[in-house]
């Protein structure tokens, strides 16, 4: 079975950090664009961060200067490192892969695939 495993997730205050990890089971990533998106309550999935297969990185405003992205092909996994976080990066965290290149850089979620069932971030006081 093709799908994504999302981890990490968890209740932190304003300025914590949390990793977030996408691990792929039932297929290979490693030639893959994978992008983490997030859906805050109430609001559509939006783009948060993409990886190349060369692991060149793409990272939503909201997340440049706070977010890392990287991968382990070798784990078959993708990581977002995420500091100093803010209320407003509460949400669901999901993966999913680029099958075309196409679509993660644009945040356009209905080309992305293999979409995982997503770990819940809060970061509140």
């Amino acid at each position: 079975q093709l799908q994504f495993v999302e981890s990490g997730g968890g209740s932190v205050q304003p300025g914590g950090s949390l990793t977030l990890s996408c691990a792929a089971s039932g297929f290979t990533l490693d030639r893959y664009i994978v992008g983490w998106f997030r859906q805050a309550p109430g609001k559509g999935r939006e783009v948060v961060s993409c990886i190349s297969s060369s692991s060149a990185s793409y990272f939503a405003d909201s997340a440049k200067g706070r977010f890392t992205i990287s991968r382990d092909n070798a784990m078959n996994t993708v990581f977002l490192q995420m500091n100093s976080l803010k209320p407003e990066d509460t949400g669901v965290y999901s993966c999913a892969i680029d099958p075309y290149g196409s679509s993660c850089y644009l945040g356009a979620v209905d080309g992305m695939d293999y979409w995982g069932k997503g770990t819940l971030v809060i970061v509140s006081s």
